[in-house]
C-alpha cells in the first residue's frame, strides 16, 4: 500500500481541522501557572501555563483582553475558560483564551459579573439615579464597624476638616456570613429618621471574600432606594463591589469618603465672607439703579410738573399776544397804506386844489358852470377863489 506524501502545511491544516472539530477541545477549563508572560503592544498578551510537569503556549487577543478585571503577573494561578487550535504558520499546539480568572475566585467573580450586568441593565447604575451632593452636610451617618479601621479613617478626616460637622456611628458587621443584613438595616435606620444629609458605608481592605457582603443583591437594592445619598468606601482603590456601582457616589478608601463628604471648615467661611461680599455688592447695586430710577422719575416729575405746564402756557399766550399784536399791526398798517392811497387819489381828484393855482369854481343857482351857454345873466353868479367867494353880475365879451 503506497501512502500519500503531504507537505508540512496540509500536514498542520490537517491537524488544526481536527482539533478544531473535537467538542472538549473547544470548550476547555484549564488552570495552571502564568510564565513567559508578554503585553504585545498590539494589545494582545501572550503567555504559557505551566504545571509540577507540563507547559502550553496561550494567547488572549485585544478585544477579550480588554474584559480582564486584573493585569496578570508572573506566577499567577489562574482558571482561563479557552479553545484549542494549531497555529498552522509554525505547527504550534496553544490555547486561544477567552476568560482569565485567579484560582479560587472563579466562581465568585462570575458571581459578580452576573449580578453586576443584572443590575446595570436594570438601571441601578444609571447616571440619571445618583442623588446629588448636599453641598454643606452638617450630619454624616456612617455605617460600618465601629472597632474597625475605616471608621476611624472616617472620624480622624472628618475632625481635620471639619470640627463642626457631626459624625453619627451606626455598629454594623461588615465581614462574615449574612453582614450586608447588618448595613442594610443602618442604611433604613438613617432613611427613617432622617437625622443625617449623608450616608457613608464601607469597610476596609480585604480579600474579595472579605468583601463579599457589599457585592449582594439585597444590599444593592437598599441602596439604590434611600432617598439619602450614600458614599460607598469599600476596600481599597483597586477593589470594586456592586454597592460601589449602585450608591451614589464611589470613594476608594474611607478616607476619601469622608474628604468628599466633609466641607472644609476653612471654606465654609470663604464661602460665608464671599457670600456676604456678594450681598453687600448685590445691595449696593440695587440701591444704585434704585436711586438712578428716582433720578430719572425726579427729572420726568420735574418735566411734566403742573406749574413746568403753567410756565409753558404762559409762554405760549406770550407768544400768542405778540404773534396777535403783529397781525394787528400788520393789518393797520396795510389799512392805513390803503385810505393813504385812497386819500391820495381823492386829493389828486379834489377840485378845490386847483384853486391853488389860480383857477375860480363859478356857480350860478348852485350849480356848477362849465360852459357859457349855462351862464344866467339875470341871476347873481358866486366865483369860489382860493382864499374865499364872492359874488356878482357878469357882462357877455362882444
Amino acid at each position: 500500500m503506497k501512502i500519500k506524501t503531504l507537505s508540512v502545511s496540509e500536514v498542520n491544516n490537517y491537524f488544526k481541522r481536527i482539533v478544531d472539530n473535537d467538542f472538549i477541545l473547544n470548550n476547555l477549563s484549564v488552570k495552571g501557572e502564568i510564565s513567559n508572560l508578554k503585553y504585545h503592544s498590539s494589545g494582545h498578551i501572550y503567555f504559557s501555563l505551566k504545571d509540577g510537569s507540563g507547559r502550553i503556549n496561550c494567547v488572549m487577543f485585544k478585544n477579550r483582553a480588554e474584559t480582564l478585571k486584573f493585569r496578570l503577573e508572573e506566577g499567577m494561578s489562574v482558571i482561563t475558560s479557552a479553545r484549542a487550535s494549531v497555529y498552522t504558520a509554525n505547527g504550534s499546539f496553544q490555547l486561544y483564551c477567552d476568560e482569565i480568572e485567579k484560582e479560587g475566585l472563579g466562581q465568585l467573580y462570575i458571581t459578580f459579573e452576573r449580578l453586576k450586568e443584572k443590575l446595570n441593565k436594570e438601571g441601578y447604575f444609571s447616571p440619571e439615579s445618583k442623588k446629588p451632593m448636599p453641598t454643606m452636610p452638617e450630619r454624616i451617618g456612617v455605617v460600618t464597624s465601629a472597632t474597625g479601621a475605616a471608621v476611624r479613617d472616617i472620624i480622624n478626616v472628618t475632625r481635620r476638616r471639619n470640627s463642626l460637622v457631626d459624625i453619627v456611628i451606626y455598629p454594623a458587621q461588615v465581614q462574615g456570613t449574612g453582614a450586608y443584613r447588618d448595613v442594610i438595616k443602618g442604611i433604613k435606620y438613617f432613611n427613617k429618621n432622617n437625622s443625617v444629609d449623608v450616608i457613608i458605608i464601607g469597610r476596609g481592605g480585604g480579600s474579595i471574600e472579605d468583601l463579599w457582603n457589599f457585592n449582594e443583591e439585597e444590599l444593592a437594592m437598599e441602596i439604590f432606594k434611600s432617598k439619602i445619598l450614600i458614599i460607598s468606601a469599600v476596600g481599597h482603590e483597586v477593589d470594586f463591589t456592586i454597592s460601589d456601582f449602585v450608591s451614589d457616589i464611589r470613594a476608594a478608601t474611607p478616607s476619601q469618603a469622608a474628604e468628599i463628604a466633609v466641607y472644609l471648615e476653612k471654606d465654609i467661611y470663604k464661602h460665608i465672607e464671599a457670600t456676604e461680599k456678594s450681598m453687600k455688592n448685590a445691595i449696593e447695586d440695587k440701591l444704585e439703579i434704585e436711586r438712578a430710577k428716582l433720578v430719572s422719575f425726579e427729572s420726568i416729575l420735574k418735566v411734566n410738573s403742573p406749574i413746568n405746564k403753567i410756565v409753558n402756557s404762559y409762554l405760549v399766550v406770550d407768544g400768542l399776544k405778540e404773534h396777535l399784536n403783529k397781525n394787528i399791526k400788520n393789518r393797520l398798517r396795510i389799512q392805513k397804506e390803503r385810505l393813504s392811497g385812497f386819500n391820495n387819489v381823492l386829493m389828486a381828484h379834489n377840485p378845490t386844489n386847483l384853486l391853488n393855482k389860480g383857477y375860480a369854481i363859478i356857480e350860478n343857482n348852485e350849480e356848477i358852470i362849465k360852459s357859457v351857454e349855462l351862464l344866467n345873466i339875470e341871476k347873481d353868479i358866486k366865483i369860489t377863489l382860493r382864499d374865499g367867494s364872492v359874488k356878482g353880475n357878469f357882462k357877455p365879451f362882444n
